[in-house]
């Protein structure tokens, strides 16, 4: 039987935020689904954009859909942890909903280009796990990119200039990942995931564990 005096070990801990970012055409979109599906804890972070809602997407699970002056008032009173324009429309990640899963224990992901990671490492500082992830090769990259089948060569071109623009912002984050085989690739972020989940000061309790264990070694 178990002494009552025993401290018990914490088993809450703080969320954490995970950011996956590449060129496109590198992974990070598939590795992201393949995430969410071997990984219950996760979810994903849902944006507000600007953009009308497409056929078969659903307010509030794929994004929140706003007009324009509803974001403009959101930027003014400082509601976005991240927020940038994308061609004719906006997006961006509330800060409320997230802030919310950290304090529950709960992650969140985002798919975000390095302009959104900056952002948001200035919003949320240490809560963010940044994860860049890069091609084997160029030719590696735009061979994906034709085999995708669904971008003109035009597109592709436009993709593979802005790649490298991309792929310069490599070293501002923590963890940098070649993605030669997709499983590998996934299996290191979920590696990530874990070694991140334990770091001390995301264990809740933890101070008051040690404290109760220490005093129960004078008892």
């Amino acid at each position: 039987m178990a002494d009552p005096t025993t401290p018990v070990p914490p088993r809450r801990r703080r969320g954490l935020l995970i950011v996956l970012s590449s060129p496109s055409g590198a992974g990070k979109s598939t590795i992201s689904r393949l995430l969410l599906d071997a990984d219950p804890h996760i979810t994903m972070s849902i944006s507000a954009t600007t953009r009308p809602m497409r056929p078969g997407e659903i307010e509030g699970r794929d994004y929140h859909f706003v007009d324009d002056a509803e974001f403009q008032r959101m930027i003014a009173d400082g509601e976005f942890a991240e927020w940038a324009p994308v061609f004719d429309h906006h997006y961006g990640s509330p800060q409320a909903p997230i802030k919310a899963a950290l304090k529950e224990g709960r992650d969140v992901l985002f798919d975000i280009d390095w302009q959104g990671t900056q952002q948001l490492h200035a919003a949320m500082g240490e809560d963010l796990v940044r994860v860049f992830i890069l091609p084997p090769s160029m030719a590696e990259l735009r061979q994906r990119l034709e085999m995708r089948g669904t971008d003109t060569e035009e597109v592709i071109e436009g993709r593979m200039r802005r790649a490298a623009g991309e792929i310069s912002h490599w070293a501002e984050y923590d963890y940098v990942l070649i993605n030669e085989d997709m499983g590998a690739c996934l299996s290191e972020v979920r590696s990530i995931l874990a070694a991140e989940r334990l770091k001390r000061w995301r264990q809740a309790g933890l101070v008051g564990f040690v404290r109760d264990l220490v005093a129960s070694s004078a008892q």
